[in-house]
């Protein structure tokens, strides 16, 4: 079987009593509930019944958590790849409402399309896209072994990439996301070209706090 797809995973539900928006700051781990959330997103992808070859994640905590049954499932090592990690975001480390009632903040929201709050959509999709180049191009050298790719990664990337793919506007309402905790986002390459073929969303709901 040839190596057809690429699985965007999100991580799953995180610990966060506080409703930090906690970005990329270290120590933030996976709930009880986020623990059986990897796991569905796993126990789906395998019950596809295709070889995974290709594990990347995330450096950060809850997507290394969230990688680990995808490794047991299918027997690979997690590779760390910094350009799957969650985008920079000036509110990292806050509670948003909070923040956003604090006029000395609004000058962050005043370029939306950028955005300015954060690392622009554009660099967003670049580093995704080339880890997906990447990865796809490595898995189609001639005498390697059959197998699909997998990448742990955030909502934000994962949701960037799909409106990329697409060909939308990367300018959006972050509420809006398509992109649920331990989701997974399946695209195609064909002849140099992506394209988005399947989502799912294989866990019970969890609590989505402190999302970018």
């Amino acid at each position: 079987m040839p190596a057809e797809r690429l699985h965007l995973v999100r991580h799953g539900e995180v610990h966060n009593p506080a409703r930090v928006l906690y970005g990329r700051l270290p120590g933030y781990l996976l709930s009880e509930a986020g623990h059986r959330m990897a796991q569905a997103a796993a126990d789906h992808v395998a019950g596809l019944g295709r070889p995974v070859l290709t594990l990347r994640c995330s450096p950060l905590e809850r997507t290394q958590e969230s990688a680990a049954p995808f490794a047991e499932a299918f027997g690979l090592a997690p590779a760390l790849d910094e350009r799957l990690i969650e985008p920079t975001n000036v509110f990292e480390g806050t509670q948003m409402r909070r923040a956003l009632r604090n006029p000395a903040n609004w000058r962050h929201l005043r370029r939306p399309a950028v955005p300015s709050w954060g690392e622009p959509y554009v660099s967003i999709v670049a580093r995704m896209r080339a880890a997906m180049d990447e990865a796809w191009e490595q898995a189609s050298v001639p005498d390697a072994p059959d197998g699909d790719i997998v990448f742990v990664s955030h909502q934000a990337p994962i949701w960037i990439t799909h409106l990329a793919v697409a060909g939308h506007p990367l300018r959006h309402d972050p509420r809006t996301r398509r992109c649920a905790l331990s989701s997974v986002t399946t695209f195609e390459r064909d002849g140099g070209i992506w394209r988005e073929i399947d989502y799912a969303e294989p866990a019970v709901a969890g609590v989505d706090l402190g999302a970018v």
